[in-house]
């Protein structure tokens, strides 16, 4: 005879997801769901707005490609709309931070700390500490160093080899496809990896988050054949790290106090 299976609704925060028994009826976690039902009307609104000025880059570049181009150019509206979310990325983990650090250990601080560092790194890099914003004029060593002679890391070249090409494209390519596809899953199923998960307080992405940076990625690539089609991907990306960091799938973990 067939038994029946139950699904149990507990939220995401959990990630208990060993099978347990309740008078001999084995369940299963409601986490396996896409979790809409956990994001507010702000993080919805958000994620509304990411798509509509995704499918808006992908009509302009079809129909208009030298307007396309203004839009993806240096200091354009998309490159200032990454800016202005890994910087509100990296605001908001910093509350984060200061509002929960006493009830953290260390590894909570140094983890969470690291990323907002890593995400005002980010925001700086993208707007080239702005350079162009406040007219600053680049020193002789970004003049001399840096593919476009700006005042950043990420297009300097050290000998023949662009650090754009090696570092910021091809291993962090790597990292994010890990951070966005690997890490949830191993959350979800690995117990030893989620409490080193918990412990250093890093966000993991929402099912629901992973699926619209997919399907943003997959409508830049696929209809989008200007080479400036990774600006409108960072701003993709920027948004979603945003919503992560606002309230992941482990908030209650890392998040919360205790």
């Amino acid at each position: 005879m067939m038994k029946k299976i139950i699904v149990v609704e507990r939220g995401f925060a959990g990630g208990d997801l060993d099978k347990k028994k309740t008078n001999n009826v084995p369940y299963i976690s409601s986490e396996l769901t896409l979790g809409t039902s956990y994001l507010g009307i702000f993080e919805k609104l958000i994620s509304i707005m990411l798509l509509i000025a995704v499918v808006c880059a992908v009509y302009i570049s079809l129909t208009n490609s030298e307007y396309f181009e203004k839009l993806v150019e240096e200091d354009g509206f998309y490159e200032n709309l990454t800016a202005l979310f890994l910087f509100l990325s990296s605001f908001t983990l910093a509350l984060k931070f200061l509002k929960l650090q006493s009830y953290y250990s260390k590894a909570w601080k140094f983890g969470v700390m690291l990323m907002v560092a890593g995400l005002f790194f980010g925001a700086g890099e993208e707007i080239s500490w702005g350079q162009r914003i406040f007219n600053i004029q680049s020193s002789e060593f970004f003049k001399i160093n840096n593919a476009q002679q700006e005042t950043n890391l990420h297009n300097l070249v050290v000998g023949k080899v662009k650090l754009n090409k090696l570092i910021f494209s091809n291993v962090l390519s790597i990292g994010f496809g890990f951070y966005f596809l690997v890490l949830p899953i191993l959350w979800l199923k690995v117990s030893k990896v989620r409490a080193f998960i918990n412990k250093f307080g890093i966000p993991v992405a929402r099912p629901v988050h992973i699926l619209i940076f997919l399907m943003a990625t997959l409508l830049i690539l696929i209809l989008i054949s200007s080479s400036k089609k990774w600006e409108v991907w960072e701003y993709a990306f920027a948004l979603i790290m945003f919503l992560i960091v606002y309230n992941p799938i482990n908030t209650k973990e890392i998040f919360s106090k205790k």
